[in-house]
């Protein structure tokens, strides 16, 4: 019998996802392959909506109906055909931010092993105080069913009680501080942020949480509970005071008088000053509002658990030596030598079951340790972690599976890692593929480009001018052709420096930030200095302390000084540099759901609405500018409520995202449509790109419009279309997105802070952006930007480099001064890698 030759390559036919123009493109399999190309000229479409989307998708296929309905599945991709393609795995850009009620032990499974290993190796205690050695009859005992599972008789006294079992010691479970509930803080309302001024009456506003919404009426009722509210709070009496800070909640009659004159007369509810916050709290939905609320109540240390989460009677159970609280303090780096100890302390007849648990315990970390995440404890709150460590426990997890033949796509996995921790990713890569899988990466590292067996380049633009395949082939191939983009930055024959470098002498001409930071986290008593009117980088292996320095330390400070209020505790001796407004620009998505678009986002649909509403047909017709939003219920297409797109739930099948038939997906309702400027519909607008309207003078006599789309143009976002949702844009297109309304005002006393500014961005993005940070520059802004990105610090006018490495072998600052400097220093791991890509462009 003769076998057939293996398929060598996954086959993608007549590729049209978003803006992919019917593209034929050949993946090879068991390769690490990169897909390269600008912002938004189709690699995700590639990668996530046609490799992953049809690699999910065939493998559900096989599965039982039943079991599919209760797996998220993914749709038909536009493509005509994709051959040879495995069974697929996806790591995204923007893993989901977890919960508070989540830590490092959680997310990682590994605090799971960790809750087995004290409930069957563990040392209990009776309810008389006498402690059990650890024996096999305990670990047997927990296998139990009913009454029995867990029944221990202590063999000092003869007493019987129940063994912890690994709910127990669940802090989101049944081993819940019994004080906050697992949280590790409790709350309560802030009394010194209670009353407003207690200058003023009631009825001007002496009680902060009586001008909460739905509350400023409530002085009317204490009025006919008797109380002045006409005189200054302080003035009232004693009973007075009690009555408006604990009055018991009742019905009063009152009469509450509209802003139209009218007067109701009803039965109100009496909210005194701390129940309106707690009351209000419970109805609120808005994070606005919540964020208002929040600002009332102070949040400390649980007292009865001091902030472990994990009930103190858990804490009585010892694996050798160690309680559970103790245990979950480790870093995932000193849990070797601990499952080590374990080994040591358990007797004979226990080794089997021991080798078992803490075999699975180090099974799980051995790749997240491989991925550079030794540093962090199972008991750090996982919605701290930044982007980048999110990341990789998303990827260990995935690692440690150890399959074979499955398609894994990856898309930025190198987004906040140190140039140190992305070697140890590419590591990473290579035995995915020496274990028989195929990888393809979407990244903009040229590192990662660099190490891969072969490149798919797309473009040759972003948008409508992108979806092409332009170049196909090695790292060395690639770095020769002309028509490729990322070819230069390979081989460092494109520009390094994009804007200009300031003299040494002049670095703090314009001022200086002080501050330091006394006790927080990893840093101690560290002192930063920081130009003001300058790109200042700051730099450093993740996990070292630069969100705790910058985000969480100088950022609230700055505000706190502005408004006159206490900061935080750790930041002593700040001097603002003259620093009046801070803008603190991230990578999150703009916008929440598929109704935020470009034009929403920016000044742009305001102007659009007001433009049309101005149109004959418009006046004749009685439309205002409400009607021309699909937001609205006078302009929304009435099938499809504005979204442009119906979601149809077809049972066991995937859900069938469908354009709506009735609007054609333009969102907007037929009347609305016949509204025309120009020719053409709100809608026609919308589907512009901003360089086609610059390129047509769309809005040459619309000031306002014409102003934004050459800002958005001006920040390399030129090939958005205005009625695009900006959720879907990359971390770095959202950040620049954000910067609309900026870049044109006077900016001198503004700090912009930019966290992780590159998220998504191609090296001729980086460019584009280094352009945009000078014109902010120019404007008299100071910008801090947290970076990896060597481009970005080998143009910035100063560095702070933290380390040496992260968690507790990090939090000092190793070196600060200019690039050209900090590349000299021996004592800095991001030094290393600096010189080195300025010795490249220098070649």
């Amino acid at each position: 019998m003769k076998y057939q030759e293996q398929p060598t390559k996954i086959e993608v036919i007549g590729g049209r996802v978003n803006n992919l123009k019917n593209i034929n493109v050949a993946i090879p399999l068991h390769r690490f392959v990169a897909i390269s190309g600008l912002s938004g000229s189709g690699k995700s479409s590639l990668a996530m909506g046609i490799l992953y989307s049809e690699g999910a998708r065939r493998y559900l296929d096989s599965l039982a109906a039943y079991t599919k309905r209760r797996i998220s599945q993914v749709g038909r991709a536009q493509v005509d055909e994709v051959k040879h393609i495995p069974s697929a795995l996806a790591l995204r850009q923007r893993p989901s931010i977890p919960g508070v009620r989540s830590t490092v032990g959680t997310v990682t499974e590994v605090f799971n092993v960790l809750r087995l290993i004290f409930s069957r190796l563990g040392s209990p205690v009776c309810p008389n105080g006498h402690r059990m050695a650890p024996t096999i009859k305990i670990a047997e005992a927990m296998d139990l069913t009913g009454e029995a599972m867990g029944r221990l008789t202590c063999p000092t006294c003869g007493e019987q009680f129940y063994a912890f079992s690994a709910e127990d010691f669940a802090f989101n479970s049944d081993g819940a501080c019994k004080k906050c509930q697992g949280l590790g803080t409790v709350e309560q309302i802030d009394d010194s942020k209670i009353i407003a001024n207690e200058e003023l009456t009631l009825e001007n506003g002496a009680m902060a949480t009586w001008q909460i919404p739905g509350r400023n009426w409530m002085w009317r009722i204490a009025r006919e509970l008797g109380v002045r509210t006409d005189v200054p709070y302080k003035d009232l009496t004693k009973a007075e005071k009690e009555i408006v800070l604990h009055g018991k909640e009742r019905k009063v009659p009152v009469d509450l008088p509209t802003s139209t004159g009218r007067v109701y007369h009803l039965d109100a509810l009496y909210e005194n000053a701390y129940n309106a916050v707690a009351n209000s709290r419970k109805t609120t939905k808005s994070e606005r509002g919540l964020e208002r609320i929040n600002s009332f109540y102070r949040f400390k240390t649980c007292p009865r658990c001091h902030g472990h989460r994990i009930d103190p009677s858990r804490w009585s159970q010892l694996v050798a030596g160690k309680n559970i609280v103790e245990a979950e303090q480790l870093t995932l780096g000193e849990l070797d030598d601990y499952m080590k100890e374990i080994a040591a302390w358990l007797p004979d007849d226990m080794q089997a079951l021991a080798q078992n648990l803490t075999g699975e315990l180090l099974h799980q970390v051995k790749p997240l340790l491989k991925l550079g995440l030794d540093y962090l404890s199972l008991a750090r709150q996982a919605n701290s972690l930044s982007t980048g460590e999110l990341q990789r426990i998303q990827l260990g997890r995935t690692l440690r599976t150890e399959t074979t033949g499955v398609l894994y796509v990856l898309d930025e996995p190198s987004v906040g890692l140190h140039p140190d921790n992305v070697a140890g990713l590419i590591e990473v890569f290579h035995e995915l593929v020496n274990q028989g899988n195929s990888l393809v990466v979407v990244d903009h590292e040229t590192s990662i480009i660099s190490a891969a067996d072969w490149i798919v380049e797309i473009g040759p633009g972003s948008g409508s001018q992108g979806g092409q395949i332009i170049a196909e082939g090695s790292p060395k191939e690639i770095a020769q052709k002309p028509e490729s983009l990322i070819g230069p930055y390979l081989k460092g024959t494109a520009p390094l420096y994009v804007r200009p470098q300031v003299d040494a002498k002049k670095l703090f001409s314009e001022g200086t930030i002080k501050f330091t930071v006394k006790g927080r986290f990893n840093l101690q008593n560290v002192h930063t200095q920081i130009p003001v009117g300058r790109l200042t980088a700051v730099t450093g292996f993740s996990g070292a302390g630069k969100t705790t320095l910058i985000l969480d330390s100088l950022i609230p400070a700055l505000n706190a000084q502005e408004k006159q209020v206490d900061g935080p505790s750790w930041v002593k001796d700040l001097t603002s540099g003259g620093i009046k407004n801070v803008i603190s620009v991230d990578s999150s998505p703009v916008g929440k759901n598929q109704r935020s678009t470009v034009a929403t986002y920016t000044d742009i649909m305001d102007n659009l609405r007001k433009l049309f509403a101005r149109q004959p047909l418009a006046q004749k017709l009685k439309y205002k500018a409400a009607h021309f939003s699909y937001n609205n219920k006078e302009g929304a297409c009435p099938a499809c409520g504005g979204t442009g797109a119906i979601s149809l739930d077809i049972q066991y099948l995937p859900d069938m995202v469908e354009t709506c038939s009735v609007c054609g997906g333009h969102r907007f309702n037929q009347d609305v449509l016949r509204v025309k400027w120009h020719g053409l519909s709100i809608a026609d607008v919308l589907d512009y790109s901003v360089d086609d309207a610059l390129k047509e003078q769309l809005f040459r006599d619309e000031p306002k419009i014409e102003k934004t789309i050459t800002t958005l143009h001006d920040m390399g976002l030129g090939y958005l279309h205005l009625g695009e949702s900006t959720p879907a844009l990359s971390g770095g297109e959202a950040q620049r997105l954000k910067l609309t309304s900026h870049l044109h005002r006077r900016q001198k006393g503004s700090l912009f802070v930019f966290d992780e500014p590159t998220v998504g961005l191609h090296p001729h993005d980086v460019r584009t952006l280094l352009a945009v940070f000078q014109k902010l520059l120019k404007q008299k802004a100071t910008i801090i930007t947290i970076t990896h990105d060597l481009d970005i610090m080998a143009n910035s006018d100063y560095m702070i480099d933290m380390g040496p490495r992260g968690g507790l072998q990090g939090g000092k600052i190793v070196a600060c001064g200019q690039p050209v400097d900090i590349s000299h220093k021996k004592d800095s791991l991001t030094a290393k890698y600096l010189a080195e890509h300025m010795n490249l462009y220098q070649k």
